[in-house]
This record gives C-alpha cells, sequence and structure tokens, in this order.
C-alpha cells in the first residue's frame, strides 16, 4: 500500500502571512502524522500563534505520546501559556502503522470527510477548539488502514468561502465530484483550494488550507519515500 499527502493553502487577502501552519513528523514507532493548526486572526499575530501550538504537538507525538493525549497536553499549553485568552483549531492526522489505522484528533467546527469504499461520510461531531475552556479535548476516529481511503481536512478559510457573498461551498458535492477511482491528493487539494477561493472572488477572507491523504495499492516493491514542496516567495511592493 502507498499513501499520498497534499497540502494547498492561501492567507487571507490582502495578507502574504497565513495563519494556517502544517507539520509533519515521523513517528517513532511507525508512520507519519500531519498537524494542521489554525491560529485565531490573521497575519503574523496568528502565524506566530499556529506555528506555536502546531510545533507543540509536533514534539509530543514526536516524543511517542498518543494522538489524544497530544492534542490534550497542547490545549493545556496554550491554555496555561495565554490565560485563556486565545484560541486555536487543531487537526492531528496520522498513519499509525504500529496499529494499521488512520488516527484523526480533531478540536475544530471544520468538519473532516472520510471516503471508503466510495461512500463519502462527514466527521462532524461538535468539537471545541484549543486554548479557551478549561477541559477541552480532542473528538478521535481511528480507521482501518486500507487502500482506497481519502480523508480531507480543511480550515474554516475553506468552509465559509463565499459566505461574504451568499453562498457557500457545498463541501460534500465539491468533494464527491474529485473522488475518482485513482484520487491524486495534491489535484484533490488544489481543486478543492481553487473552488473555495473562487467564491469569495479570488480574495480569500480567512485563512484557506486544505490537507489530503489517499491510499492506494503499491506498485512493484515501492520503498522510496518522497516529499515535495512549493511555496510562493511575496517581494516587498514599492511605493
Amino acid at each position: 500500500m502507498f499513501v499520498d499527502v497534499a497540502v494547498a493553502k492561501v492567507p487571507k487577502y490582502p495578507w502574504q502571512v497565513s495563519g494556517d501552519t502544517l507539520e509533519m513528523i515521523e513517528r517513532p514507532h511507525g508512520g507519519v502524522s500531519f498537524v494542521l493548526a489554525d491560529g485565531q486572526g490573521h497575519g503574523p499575530a496568528a502565524k506566530y500563534l499556529s506555528h506555536l501550538v502546531a510545533t507543540k504537538a509536533v514534539s509530543l507525538l514526536a516524543d511517542g505520546v498518543r494522538d489524544g493525549a497530544a492534542g490534550r497536553a497542547t490545549h493545556d499549553f496554550l491554555y496555561a501559556y495565554r490565560q485563556g485568552k486565545v484560541s486555536a483549531d487543531l487537526t492531528i492526522v496520522s498513519v499509525d502503522l504500529a496499529s494499521k489505522t488512520i488516527v484523526l484528533s480533531r478540536n475544530s467546527a471544520c468538519p473532516l470527510l472520510v471516503s471508503t469504499n466510495n461512500e463519502l461520510r462527514l466527521i462532524d461531531e461538535a468539537s471545541q477548539p484549543i486554548g479557551v475552556y478549561a477541559r477541552t479535548k480532542p473528538s478521535v476516529t481511528e480507521l482501518p488502514l486500507s487502500e482506497g481511503l481519502a480523508v480531507i481536512v480543511i480550515s474554516d478559510g475553506v468552509l465559509e468561502a463565499g459566505e461574504r457573498y451568499g453562498q457557500r461551498l457545498d463541501l460534500v458535492s465539491a468533494v464527491r465530484a474529485l473522488l475518482t477511482p485513482s484520487p491524486s491528493a495534491q489535484s484533490i487539494a488544489d481543486a478543492l483550494l481553487a473552488q473555495a477561493v473562487a467564491l469569495d472572488k479570488n480574495m480569500p477572507q480567512d485563512d484557506a488550507s486544505v490537507l489530503v491523504l489517499c491510499t492506494r495499492p503499491a506498485y512493484g516493491e515501492e520503498t522510496t519515500r518522497r516529499l515535495h514542496v512549493s511555496f510562493p516567495i511575496w517581494r516587498p511592493v514599492r511605493s
């Protein structure tokens, strides 16, 4: 089996820095975890907050802390550090080779979408952001690691895209249309983000991120792991 993961993200217009942070860490007992944090607000302050949260979570995961416990500990850290005055959404997606499962840990109002056996479902149980309420805990879902699985994670910039113009994204319909028999994680992430940005008239009203994980059969004895990163560098605007 092979796992493909891709991310596409844009900042709120007209900021040049996104308040969403994505981190990846290899798990000590096998597998990989992806952490998406969405800091309260926009711009550099939100980036500082989301980076603080994401790096705290990956450091715990790197030490072998289980996903749900890592989410709780990251909340406790932020709650103590900022006295309950700031919040952040935190989602952890893990390929756990020790248990042969996909673990989804969510502290966010944004739903997750999971496709298995051509059946698409929302994971949208009530969940609070971290950092504000003393006893906040994540909503945790564990799925068997199997071929043909797709997981789509979004931030609120995607969920609420188009709201200002009276036309929000139909998330389930949009994702269903993108799920081909052999979906590409990058093509799904790019297309879903593009639809969200288009609904905001190409001026995103919030930091928007899409994380996609897909599994597929391995072709032969594939052993090489690959990571590809692409991001723009903005030049300062001269007056």
